[in-house]
């Protein structure tokens, strides 16, 4: 009866082995182990959050630099790099509101930082503020020497903006008069 037993065994062995034989993938199992993922090191140090989020601000990746900002933020606390790369995605994200609170916070960690000092202004702009924004794109090139090419054009806009809403009074509409011509005729006249 042994034997039985024993030959029963070992066809449910054989027959498990079948079992998973047939789902592995078509190739086999791969013992080189060229297709698994690295394993994850528990020592080893992550890649800094604020690196992440300007890599995937350059890929146009918004809302996942916005996540790698808020645990640089968790991992490094908010300081003004946290806070100005913060106020960044945002403003790309299209959250004005929360873009210039956020900008204004670092400037009040630190109201030298050329990058929040730029992007506030762009901020400011976009919510048609170009006065404002002027004033923040002054400081952000005479705190950058004039070296940076895209402060330069954004003071320039600014500029332009805030000179072309100045009051004009050459542009002032024309005036329209109407003129009685007889019987229930009238003439529209105007000043142009």
């Amino acid at each position: 009866m042994t034997a039985a037993r024993t030959g029963t065994k070992a066809g449910a062995a054989l027959l498990a082995l079948l079992v998973l034989a047939a789902c592995a993938p078509a190739g086999g199992f791969d013992a080189s182990g060229e297709n698994n993922p690295p394993a994850a090191d528990a020592k080893g140090q992550g890649v800094d959050g604020l690196i992440v989020g300007h890599r995937l601000m350059a890929a146009g990746e918004y809302e996942l630099a916005l996540r790698a900002y808020l645990r640089a933020a968790a991992q490094q606390g908010v300081n003004v790099d946290t806070l100005s790369a913060l106020g960044s995605a945002n403003l790309k994200l299209g959250r004005l509101g929360q873009a210039e609170q956020l900008l204004r916070r670092a400037l009040e960690e630190d109201g030298r930082f050329v990058p929040a000092l730029n992007n506030l202004g762009v901020v400011l702009m976009e919510r048609g503020k170009a006065g404002e924004a002027r004033v923040y794109f002054q400081q952000a090139f005479a705190l950058d020497s004039g070296q940076s090419d895209s402060i330069r054009e954004n003071l320039k806009r600014a500029i332009a903006q805030s000179e072309s809403t100045v009051y004009d009074t050459s542009q002032e509409k024309p005036r329209f008069n109407l003129v009685r011509r007889g019987n229930g005729e009238y003439l529209l006249l105007s000043d142009i």
